[in-house]
Formats: structure tokens, C-alpha cells, sequence
């Protein structure tokens, strides 16, 4: 398995598109990190946390909006530990735990969606909808995801599975989601004195730091498929205990491996042409990323993962930051060693 000298080249190869990346005023900054198995990691800051008002450079404490990490390290690993404990079937309909789930249309297609559709994205929910722009009530916001009738899309990866299992966690657990537990190292918000910003919100007319950039998690007040904050090291560390899972057969860190389609397994990203994990990816590799510039992938294989996080939508999302770009050229430098 890896040792740390084994991960100094590649992560120094990465770095290097990091930093020039940064040097060109593509994004503000971030975090690149790396572990093994054997939990030896490497870390570095680059660049400012905020620009716009108080400059803040970023550093290894930095925290960040995960945005849709927080499908893959909180509401996945829920689900599926769940699923483990025999509390649901992965395979029943979501109405098994949200029964008034479209209820006044009993025969529609959305109450035959079940658990494990919505974790692969393999739903016909539509990809994006604003619903933090049909009003201003997280309850009236909830009952209206629950009983609007939803357009019939080709199946797309959509928010709204994990809108879904975000309800049904609520529904399992008697509570809101900003008041479970975010996990070891992990919060629902952050200190924006300690927090990378992210961008300046027309809607709420204000710089988004500390608290969720997602419009539609922060309407509901806490959501599924975003929300969560954290810092490089609980990345890592969450990345650690898969990679260590998988080791000893954790039926959640397998259900996350099991490929459900070409592209995706339970709740992650699967190697594949044009993925954020770049063309050098063995087929072991699953990853996910986040729409503030975040992201995670992890090698079982050869046994070790790396995150980059990154402010890039600081202080606008409107503007080539070279995401797409960089996510996939960091990849093929880690992979490429």
C-alpha cells in the first residue's frame, strides 16, 4: 500500500495545476489533500478564502460548503446503513417511509420510486428546479416536493432524490436533518470568520458565508442532497474510513462500490469517460464533486483518495473558473504516479 513518500509525487504534480490555477485568477483558492490506508496524508492551502470585503487567506483550517458532498458523506451512508440494519429496503418505494408521498394520486410514477433509484439517480425527476422560489416556509416547502405533480424527465442525476432521502432520514429519525448529528468533524454551518465564502446570492443580497450557498437547501432549512461544512482533515478522515471499510467488508462501503449503472454506483460517480476523475482512474475509483468547487475521490485499488476544495464560485458562479478543467487534470497527475 502507499506510504507518505509514495504519495509526495503526485501530490506535488497536482499541486502544481492547483497553484497555477490560482495564479491566473481562475479561482480564489483551496485545499488539496491525500491519504492512505494506512491514514498518511498530505495537505496544502493556496490562495484567499474571501477577496471580496475582509481578504482572508485560505489555510488547512479553513471550512467549506461541501454542497453535494454532503449526498455522498452524510445522506448515502445514512440511507445505506440503514439499509444495513434492516430499517428499509432498498428496493421498496420511498412511500414505504413517506406514505403521503403524492398522495392524492395514488396510480402516479413518482410513488413507485424507491430507495435505491433515487441513490443511483436513476429517476424521471427533472435535473434542477427552484423550489426556493415558491415560498418562503420550509414546511409549505416540503409538502409542496411531496405533493406537486413532477415533470417526467429522462433520468438525470437531480437534486431531488436526495431532497427525497432527506425527508425520509427526517421521517425515520423524528427530526430535521440541521439537527442530527453532521458527523465527526462536519457541521450543518460554519464560522464565517473560518469559512472560504462562496458567492454574492441576488436572492438573499448578501456575500454567502458560513451558511449554505444551495437556495433550495437553505429554504427548507436543511436538506439532503446539501449543507454540509467541513474542513480538509474530515474529508480525508471520512475518505480513511471507507477506504478502511472496504477492508473489512462493510456492507455500506460495498453497496457504495456496487455499480448501478455506467456511470454511477449508490450515490457516487463511477469511473467513465469525461468524469471529474480525469482518464487515468482504475475501474475501483468512485468520486463525487460539489457545485462551490468542491470534491472527492477514492481508490480502493491502490488505496488511497484525494479531495480538492476550492471557493470557485467566489464571489460569482457566472465566470470560467477552469473547474471542470482543473478537477480532471489534478486526477490524471495523482493518477499518472
Amino acid at each position: 500500500m502507499p506510504q507518505t513518500a509514495d504519495l509526495t509525487s503526485p501530490f506535488e504534480s497536482a499541486f502544481s495545476l492547483l497553484k497555477t490555477s490560482i495564479d491566473e485568477g481562475r479561482i480564489p483558492g483551496g485545499v488539496l489533500g491525500m491519504i492512505d490506508r494506512q491514514g498518511n496524508r498530505l495537505t496544502r492551502a493556496i490562495g484567499l478564502a474571501q477577496k471580496i470585503g475582509d481578504e482572508r487567506p485560505m489555510t488547512l483550517e479553513t471550512w467549506f460548503d461541501l454542497a453535494s458532498l454532503t449526498k455522498v458523506i452524510f445522506t448515502t451512508r445514512r440511507i445505506l446503513e440503514l439499509a444495513a440494519a434492516g430499517t428499509i429496503d432498498l428496493d421498496a418505494p420511498i412511500t414505504t417511509v413517506i406514505p403521503d408521498f403524492r398522495q392524492y394520486a395514488p396510480n402516479c410514477w413518482e410513488r413507485s420510486v424507491t430507495f435505491r433509484q433515487c441513490l443511483g439517480h436513476q429517476t424521471p425527476f427533472p435535473a434542477v428546479e427552484p423550489i426556493y422560489t415558491y415560498d418562503g416556509d420550509p414546511d409549505r416547502l416540503r409538502a409542496f416536493v411531496l405533493q406537486r405533480e413532477w415533470r417526467h424527465c429522462e433520468p438525470a442525476y437531480s437534486d431531488i432524490n436526495y431532497i427525497l432521502l432527506g425527508i425520509a432520514l427526517e421521517r425515520l429519525e423524528g427530526k430535521r436533518i440541521r439537527d442530527m448529528d453532521a458527523g465527526s468533524g462536519f457541521a450543518f454551518s460554519g464560522d464565517p470568520a473560518v469559512t472560504a465564502a462562496t458567492e454574492f446570492c441576488n436572492w438573499r443580497n448578501r456575500m454567502i458565508c458560513g451558511e449554505v450557498h444551495d437556495e433550495n437547501c437553505f429554504a427548507l432549512q436543511g436538506s439532503g442532497h446539501a449543507g454540509l461544512f467541513g474542513t480538509v482533515d474530515a474529508v480525508l478522515t471520512y475518505a480513511a474510513s471507507l477506504l478502511q471499510g472496504d477492508l473489512n467488508g462493510d456492507p455500506v462501503v460495498q453497496w457504495m462500490r456496487q455499480p448501478l449503472s455506467e456511470k454511477r454506483t449508490h450515490g457516487w460517480e463511477r469511473a467513465h469517460a469525461g468524469w471529474s476523475g480525469g482518464s487515468l482512474c482504475n475501474e475501483s475509483v468512485i468520486g463525487h464533486t460539489g457545485f462551490t468547487g468542491t470534491g472527492l475521490w477514492i481508490d480502493f485499488e491502490r488505496g488511497r483518495a484525494w479531495t480538492l476544495l476550492t471557493n470557485r464560485v467566489h464571489p460569482t458562479r457566472h465566470f470560467d473558473s477552469g473547474i471542470f478543467t482543473l478537477r480532471a487534470g489534478l486526477s490524471d497527475a495523482i493518477n499518472g504516479y
